[in-house]
């Protein structure tokens, strides 16, 4: 806060607070530039600005906003972008606000692809690009280590703990066996969590109802185009547990099904949406990208984060409801703890991907910048493009 742009005042009890549609504009977008780090940097630049600055939600009403968006599938700090917007400026407001949130890391993203994804890159390009790459499996160690405590501690009782393990290891085994076929093992989990815990509800306990909007979109899961369209409706609406459970969601496909990608393209893809500001969803534009050129990346935004929108459009009145509903919260119980066993499974085929011994010592040191020395990701892929790009233009050898 400046003295220039004083705290506004706090809106009578009951009162909708507006802004106008230059503001939401404005304000989305600022944070859309520089929202690098991920959903802990998104949610407090929202904190700041929606709470501490502009008074436009109190410190409850936030709190709840971010509780129900984490109960959504797919990017969360998206979905709570776009619920900010909706609550100061209505539906209008959501669109504005969330093209704005998203816009410049989408642009971002497509010009580093068609850098870094190019048939022939320059020397330095590449070595970054295998640099940063050898990080990713690092990276999803990290992020999968972070949610399981939370997810954990969730869960009181002896059986439901023993389901969460078990639901961890559906998880990890499908990343490294099942490929595409993952988000039916997220899904059944899901299921599974849903009828064992009906089963033990008292009788004459009702669920609360589920808005319509919700369960048809939580309940889903030619050329190129199609199966591109598939695949980044999976990464927007069938992920859950956080953002990097689209890399198992979407590898499979992008570089063993499909052939858009190698594996080394993969992972630089990968690091482009980790470095990039915005949320990491934003790595399905680079395999759109890659598979039919930059309408193919656009195709793949807005496929993907689709489902953000809509979930906000239609149930953003309820989303108090949301997060009350046993329903709701029995199905992340289940298909929570898969998707953090599949980050972490995950982590086999990005390491199978590398190919030069001295990639497997980046992601070695990777893995003590982010787990030990506690460093960010975005600096620890930097620090990893960096080493890159010394190896290639010392003349030492590059992946294929």
């Amino acid at each position: 806060m400046t003295e220039a742009e004083p705290m506004a005042p706090v809106p009578a009890a009951g009162a909708r607070p507006t802004a106008s549609l230059a503001t939401v504009l404005k304000e989305w977008g600022r944070i859309g530039c520089i929202g690098f780090g991920g959903p802990p940097t998104h949610i407090a630049l929202l904190r700041e600005l929606c709470v501490d600055r502009r008074r436009w939600l109190d410190d409850e009403a936030f709190e709840d906003a971010v509780a129900a968006c984490n109960l959504l599938p797919g990017p969360a700090s998206t979905q709570l972008a776009i619920f900010c917007a909706w609550h100061v400026r209505g539906r209008l407001g959501a669109v504005v606000g969330g093209v704005a949130f998203i816009g410049p890391g989408l642009v971002a993203i497509l010009a580093l692809a068609a850098l870094f994804l190019g048939g022939s890159p320059p020397l330095w390009v590449a070595g970054a690009g295998a640099g940063a790459g050898a990080a990713v499996a690092a990276v999803a160690v990290h992020a999968g280590v972070g949610l399981l405590p939370p997810s954990w501690q969730r869960i009181t009782s002896r059986a439901r703990r023993a389901r969460w393990l078990a639901y961890l290891a559906v998880g990890l085994a499908g990343a490294a066996l099942v490929g595409p076929w993952l988000v039916l093992l997220l899904l059944a989990c899901g299921a599974v969590e849903v009828v064992s815990q009906r089963a033990r509800r008292p009788a004459g306990t009702a669920a609360a109802h589920v808005p319509l909007p919700v369960l048809a979109v939580a309940g889903i899961g030619g050329g190129v185009l199609l199966p591109l369209a598939w695949v980044a409706l999976k990464v927007g609406a069938l992920s859950y547990g956080g953002g990097f459970v689209i890399i198992p969601l979407m590898r499979a496909d992008a570089v063993e099904r499909y052939g858009w990608m190698t594996d080394g393209q993969f992972l630089n893809a990968v690091a482009l949406g980790q470095i990039t500001p915005g949320p990491v969803v934003h790595t399905v534009a680079a395999v759109g990208f890659a598979a039919a050129g930059v309408g193919g990346g656009l195709l793949a935004a807005a496929v993907a984060f689709g489902p953000s929108f809509a979930f906000v459009l239609l149930g953003a009145h309820r989303f108090d409801r949301l997060r009350g509903n046993p329903t709701v919260r029995a199905f992340l119980d289940g298909a929570g703890p898969a998707a953090i066993g599949s980050i972490l499974g995950s982590v086999i085929p990005l390491t199978a991907a590398l190919s030069e011994p001295w990639q497997y010592a980046v992601a070695a040191g990777a893995a003590l910048l982010l787990l030990a020395a506690r460093r960010g990701v975005v600096t620890t892929l930097l620090c990893a493009a960096a080493v890159g790009v010394v190896i290639a233009l010392a003349g030492g050898p590059l992946p294929a």
